[in-house]
């Protein structure tokens, strides 16, 4: 009887164990919103994308998508350029909102030139939801 208990034990450890190891395996994909103009704000989410990186390493794929105020993170005078040029050199995305991109250069009088890391999408709110719907988890810092 101990024999087949200590069996029965080492089988759920086994298949715990394998079910453990395959969900840390498992692919993890995450969408940063950002609609907050501080720079406080757009370290904070550059820090959240740099520490999933580190430690998800290709296991994670991370777009930021920024709309309204937090658009100003993707403008290519923002001083935060160079980690913007590294985090997407580890394979983060950045979708900056067409709409407010607009809205943006109708009221400067000129248009304003995103990040060269920076695509356009047609609007953030809308690029969100189509990344949810893939099954990415918005996270919100």
């Amino acid at each position: 009887m101990r024999v087949a208990v200590t069996i029965l034990f080492a089988v759920l450890f086994a298949v715990v164990t394998a079910a453990h190891s395959a969900d840390t395996q498992k692919p993890r994909k995450v969408v940063l919103q950002l609609t907050d103009n501080s720079p406080e704000k757009q370290v904070l989410v550059l820090n959240v994308a740099d520490n999933l990186v580190a430690n998800y390493g290709d296991k994670i794929t991370i777009e930021v998508v920024a709309f309204g105020p937090g658009l100003n993170l993707l403008f290519e005078e923002n001083p935060n350029g160079e980690r913007i040029a590294s985090l997407a050199g580890s394979g983060v995305k950045f979708s900056a909102c067409r709409s407010t991109v607009r809205k943006v250069s109708k009221l400067l009088g000129k248009e304003k030139s995103l990040n060269e890391f920076a695509t356009e999408v047609n609007g953030g709110a809308q690029r969100i939801i189509e990344l949810v719907q893939d099954g990415y988890i918005l996270v919100r810092p």
